[in-house]
């Protein structure tokens, strides 16, 4: 398998946190355009503190990153970079999670953020003809009140957003106590996904799906611990939004080659592969799939399944969907006539 395979195949990015995208580059660039005095003294002194020991470790530098984004020009600046680069890597739809409540808690409008990553979504479609979809995220080690203050603050804006999700620490933090919000969300015509199963157990899984009844579970890769659970989701084929360099950063495993994904794709289910936090975690989507196609001796049909199955799992439309994986299945077969 070429290197330009992994690379070339089209594929849909669903589990991509949009301030995870922030390079150092550009936060010390809005750091200087909003005058903020960052608590790093260069580029490379922030990037040798991503060194992290687990989930919490980098949510710490991550939010104290995010305090440099300040004005709607800010987060499309953010956005459109993120499809740029993500793009040179074969993406051609992005279903992306943004996180309200790390902004507005820091007094930055909810209607700057959306309006900021608005912007860069229709730019996107109109340059690049590249498809993408937000994903309003709650902070589960937030409350369950500051959670249902924004999603009420996030109601006019229902056109926008075509899901809400549950990330940040999960450790400590069940999904279970969000039922209320979610299950208005839904009432709003919203879908739901969720975090569970990276560092939490598959617990946290069965809640995901019984009491805030997701769509897609994001991470999971310790489902594998519940064999039931397993059946279910194969069963029921619940999408995993699997993130492989993610994983071996936050230390979920010590190597990609300790990585899960053969096993939950021979055990039937139907994952997909994400870069999660990408800045952060030494790949983009297109870099993620060439980084466990070499750990994992992945062949490129394997590479064309996780494709495949990245816009099976997403929340396209039907004509939508059917279009691109003609294009994953041209690129395979012009694999195959070399």
């Amino acid at each position: 398998m070429s290197d330009s395979f992994a690379l070339r195949l089209p594929k849909a990015e669903l589990h991509l946190h949009i301030e995870g995208t922030f390079e150092p580059e550009l936060i010390f660039a809005l750091a200087e355009r909003n005058r903020i005095v960052l608590p790093y003294p260069s580029v490379e002194a922030l990037r040798a503190a991503y060194a992290f020991a687990d989930l919490q470790s980098f949510l710490n530098v991550y939010y104290a990153a995010m305090n440099v984004l300040r004005t709607e020009a800010d987060f499309a600046q953010l956005a459109n970079e993120y499809f740029v680069r993500a793009r040179s890597e074969g993406l051609v739809h992005a279903e992306v999670f943004f996180d309200p409540q790390a902004h507005t808690a820091r007094g930055v409008p909810f209607r700057t953020v959306i309006d900021g990553l608005w912007s860069a979504v229709r730019e996107s479609q109109a340059r690049y003809g590249l498809t993408s979809k937000l994903i309003m995220c709650f902070l589960r080690d937030a409350s369950v009140e500051s959670a249902l203050a924004t999603l009420a603050e996030a109601l006019p804006f229902g056109d926008r957003i075509v899901a809400v999700g549950l990330d940040s620490a999960e450790a400590g933090h069940p999904p279970g106590r969000f039922g209320e919000v979610f299950a208005r969300a839904r009432a709003a015509g919203w879908l739901t996904v969720a975090h569970a199963g990276e560092e939490g157990p598959p617990a946290y899984v069965w809640e995901a799906l019984d009491v805030l009844h997701v769509s897609r579970i994001d991470h999971g890769v310790r489902s594998l611990e519940d064999p039931r659970l397993v059946a279910r989701l194969r069963d029921e084929r619940i999408p995993l939004t699997v993130c492989p360099l993610s994983n071996v950063k936050l230390r979920v495993v010590d190597t990609l080659a300790d990585h899960p994904l053969r096993r939950m794709l021979d055990a039937g289910l139907l994952a997909t592969v994400n870069s999660d936090d990408p800045a952060y975690f030494g790949g983009y989507v297109g870099e993620n799939y060439l980084a466990v196609a070499r750990a994992l001796a992945l062949t490129p049909a394997t590479l064309v399944t996780l494709a495949r199955n990245s816009f099976e799992a997403s929340f396209l439309g039907t004509e939508e969907r059917t279009r691109y994986l003609a294009r994953v299945d041209a690129v395979a077969d012009a694999m195959t006539e070399r």
